[in-house]
C-alpha cells in the first residue's frame, strides 16, 4: 500500500497534470481562434480594398464623364455661338443688301425725272433771257416772231409729272417681335444633363468566333426608335458601327479568339434626329474559334473564312459536314439562309454525331436535322411537329444540354435535350445516343444549286 504522502503526491500530480493538459488545450483552441480571426481579418481587409477599389473605379468614372460632359458642352455651344453669330451676320448683310437694292432702284426713276425738270429749267431760263432781250429790242420784228416761234416749239404748258410721296417707296423693317422670345425658349431648353444613359449594355455572350451583345432601356421616359451598337479592338481604341436597327440584341461575327473587344450602344428616341449618349462601354472576349465548313467537298463553294457554304451547281448531292466536331451542348448553333434554290424533301440542316461518307441526306441515324420544308427528323424519322418553311433570311437554330448520362447497362444512355427553332416555332425533344458524345458535327445537304448558308 502507499503511504498517505506518495498517495496525496500522486493525486496532486494528476490534478496539475490535468490542469497543464487543460491550459495547453486552451492555448491551442485560443491559438486556432486566433488564427481564424487573423484569416477573417485578412479576408475582411480584401474586400474592403476592393470595394474601395471599387469606389474609386465610381469616382473615377463620375469625375472623367463629367469632365467630358463639360468639355462637350463649352464645345458645342462655342460652336452654336459661332454659327448663330454666323447666321445673324449673314442675315443682316443680305437685309441691309436689300435696302440697298431697293432704294437704288427706287431713287433711279426720280434722278431721271430730276435730270428732265432741271433740263427744263435751264431752257425755261435760256428762253427767258432771249424773251427779255427781245422785248428791249422793241422794234427788231424778226427778234420777237424766232422768239414766239422757239416758246411756241418748247410746249411751256406742258409739265412732267412727278410722283407723290404714297406713290414712291417708303423703306422699313418687319421684325417678329415674338422671334427673341422663341430663341430664349428654345436656348433655355436646349441641352439635358442626364446621370445615366437612356440604354445600357445587359449581357455579353460568347459565341464560336463572335460575341451576343444584348442591350436594354434604363429610362421609363425614353421611347428609342433605333439602335446602334458599335464595337472596337481595346487596344486600337477607335469605335465602328456593326449594328443599327430596333432590335435589343445582336451577335458580332468574325472576332479573333482570346482578344478584349470593347462595346457601347446608344439609341435614337422617337421623333427624334440626334442620338442618345453612349452607353457605359464594357469589354469581352470569346474563347470559342468560329465554325467552318470542311473544305474541298464536291458540291459546295466556300467563303474566305469557310462559316458560308454555298450549293455549285455540281450533280454531285452530297452531305457538307463542319471542319471538327464543334459545337457542344449548352450552346447556340445558328444557321442563316443567305439565299435559297429549289427545294427538295432530301434537303437537310442539322448535326450529327460524325460524317458518314455516302450520304446524301442527315435524314439518317445518328442525326437530327430540319429539312428545307420544315419538317424535323431524328434518326432519321420524321416527327409529327413541323417547323415553317426555310427561306431567304430565315434563321435556324439548335439548342440541346444534357439530360441524363444513363448507366453503363442501357443501350441507350445519353440522353440530349434538343430544342430547334425557325421563325417564331420551336420543337423541343430528347434525343437518344448510344454513348456520350463531347461535341457534335454540323452539317447541311441540298439538291438544287442556289443555297447558301451562313453558320456562327
Amino acid at each position: 500500500m502507499l503511504c498517505s504522502s506518495c498517495f496525496l503526491t500522486k493525486v496532486l500530480y494528476n490534478y496539475y497534470r490535468k490542469i497543464t493538459i487543460m491550459e495547453i488545450e486552451i492555448q491551442a483552441e485560443l491559438l486556432k481562434e486566433a488564427k481564424e480571426s487573423i484569416d477573417a481579418a485578412k479576408n475582411y481587409k480584401v474586400e474592403l480594398e476592393q470595394r474601395l477599389q471599387g469606389l474609386n473605379q465610381a469616382r473615377k468614372q463620375i469625375n472623367s464623364s463629367a469632365l467630358q460632359t463639360r468639355s462637350a458642352l463649352q464645345h458645342h455651344f462655342k460652336e452654336l455661338k459661332a454659327s448663330v453669330i454666323k447666321l445673324l451676320d449673314e442675315r443682316l448683310t443680305f437685309l441691309l443688301q436689300e435696302v440697298n437694292k431697293v432704294e437704288e432702284e427706287s431713287i433711279r426713276p426720280l434722278d431721271d425725272c430730276q435730270k428732265l425738270i432741271e433740263h427744263g429749267v435751264n431752257t425755261a431760263e435760256e428762253l427767258l433771257r432771249e424773251g427779255e432781250a427781245a422785248v428791249l429790242c422793241g422794234t427788231a420784228e424778226e427778234k420777237l416772231r424766232n422768239f414766239t416761234k422757239k416758246a411756241m416749239q418748247i410746249q411751256l404748258d406742258s409739265l412732267p409729272e412727278v410722283p407723290s410721296l404714297v406713290e414712291v417707296p417708303c423703306l422699313s423693317v418687319q421684325l417678329d417681335e415674338p422671334f427673341l422670345d422663341f430663341v430664349k425658349n428654345r436656348i433655355s431648353t436646349h441641352g439635358v444633363i442626364a446621370s445615366q444613359p437612356p440604354v445600357q449594355l445587359e449581357e455579353l455572350t460568347e459565341r464560336p468566333g463572335g460575341i451576343l451583345v444584348r442591350w436594354c432601356k434604363d429610362d421609363d421616359d425614353f421611347v428609342p426608335q433605333e439602335y446602334r451598337l458599335q464595337f472596337c479592338k481595346s487596344a486600337a481604341g477607335h469605335f465602328e458601327d456593326v449594328y443599327s436597327g430596333p432590335d435589343t440584341e445582336f451577335i458580332v461575327l468574325h472576332l479573333d479568339p482570346n482578344v478584349n473587344y470593347t462595346f457601347r450602344v446608344c439609341a435614337r428616341g422617337e421623333g427624334h434626329t440626334e442620338w442618345s449618349p453612349w452607353s457605359i462601354p464594357q469589354t469581352a472576349y470569346t474563347t470559342l474559334s468560329a465554325h467552318e465548313w470542311i473544305t474541298g467537298c464536291e458540291g459546295f463553294s466556300l467563303s474566305s473564312r469557310r462559316d458560308m457554304a454555298l450549293r455549285n451547281d455540281s450533280p454531285t448531292c452530297s452531305v457538307l459536314y463542319s471542319k471538327e466536331p464543334t459545337y457542344t451542348s449548352g450552346q447556340t448553333l445558328t444557321f442563316r439562309m443567305e439565299a435559297t434554290g429549289l427545294p427538295d424533301k432530301r434537303d437537310s440542316i442539322g448535326v450529327c454525331v460524325e460524317p458518314q461518307n455516302g450520304c446524301d441526306s442527315l435524314q439518317r441515324d445518328q442525326a437530327v436535322c430540319i429539312s428545307s420544308n420544315g419538317a424535323v427528323f431524328v434518326n432519321g424519322k420524321e416527327m409529327t411537329n413541323q417547323l415553317p418553311c426555310v427561306s431567304t433570311g430565315s434563321l435556324v437554330t439548335f439548342d440541346m444540354e444534357v439530360v441524363s448520362f444513363g448507366s453503363a447497362n442501357d443501350a441507350a444512355s445519353f440522353k440530349l435535350r434538343v430544342i430547334i427553332s425557325s421563325g417564331n416555332r420551336e420543337v423541343v425533344f430528347d434525343w437518344l445516343l448510344d454513348q456520350p458524345c463531347e461535341a457534335l458535327y454540323f452539317g447541311c445537304s441540298f439538291v438544287y444549286p442556289g443555297w447558301k448558308v451562313l453558320v456562327f
